[in-house]
């Protein structure tokens, strides 16, 4: 039974989102992702762990992406149309950030270095590639390329992303919405993502869009120094 499982096509695109969400859940049972004085366990490192670990994954894996590794060239239409996608989510994202349209927001990850306004750049660094790359990636394998089809069809590589209906794309979107402590903002994103990958057949063009959104926020976040959307 597990020898077949890890063949199937389903395995290589839940795993890396898997591990991922294991690290997530792991982050509740430990200290807050904040600065802490020299000597003491940086807790902020389970958070460089988990985008190693789901990278990793991905790296290992990437020979298993069909969709990812032989999809037809993007034109300048579909780079644009991931652009404009991204941004506007990434608009939407920070706009809907409080009351009934959110579940509670924490004090989110922080960053900076204990008792200074400085950066603790390794941590940084690591928190953006988990956000920008490893996180786009994982999540457009399992929420659109496997979940979405599946739920059309159990062969769900058969299934051309162009004849997924409006049944599967509103009930990922949905658990994607679940997903995330911003669930309307989350629920207007899974529909963004899911319609790209309906609308050009092409997984980059959701990964893309979903990249530019999460590299932007980590931009924002930044700029901003409010860590409650890590």
């Amino acid at each position: 039974m597990l020898a077949a499982w890890l063949k199937s096509d389903a395995f290589p695109r839940i795993l890396p989102f898997a591990l991922f969400m294991l690290f997530v859940a792991a982050g509740g049972l430990v200290p807050a992702p904040v600065p802490v004085p020299p000597g003491e366990w940086d807790a902020r490192w389970i958070y460089a762990a988990r985008a190693l670990i789901a990278g990793i994954a991905l790296v290992l894996l990437w020979h298993r992406f069909e969709e990812l590794r032989s999809t037809p060239r993007l034109t300048a239409a579909d780079w644009l149309l991931a652009l404009i996608a991204g941004v506007g989510v990434l608009v939407i994202w920070v706009m809907l950030d409080e009351g009934w349209i959110t579940f509670e927001l924490g004090a989110g990850f922080d960053p900076r270095r204990f008792g200074s306004e400085d950066l603790a750049w390794p941590q940084t660094i690591f928190r953006l590639l988990g956000l920008a790359i490893v996180v786009p990636i994982a999540e457009e394998l399992f929420w659109r390329s496997f979940l979405m089809r599946w739920l059309e069809r159990q062969n769900f590589l058969a299934v051309a992303p162009g004849s997924v209906g409006m049944r599967a794309l509103v009930i990922t979107s949905v658990l994607f919405a679940l997903e995330h402590s911003q669930w309307l903002a989350g629920l207007i994103a899974g529909l963004v993502y899911g319609w790209l990958y309906i609308r050009t057949g092409k997984l980059w063009v959701p990964v893309i869009a979903h990249a530019v959104t999460n590299g932007l926020l980590g931009g924002y976040i930044l700029y901003t120094r409010d860590w409650r959307f890590w």
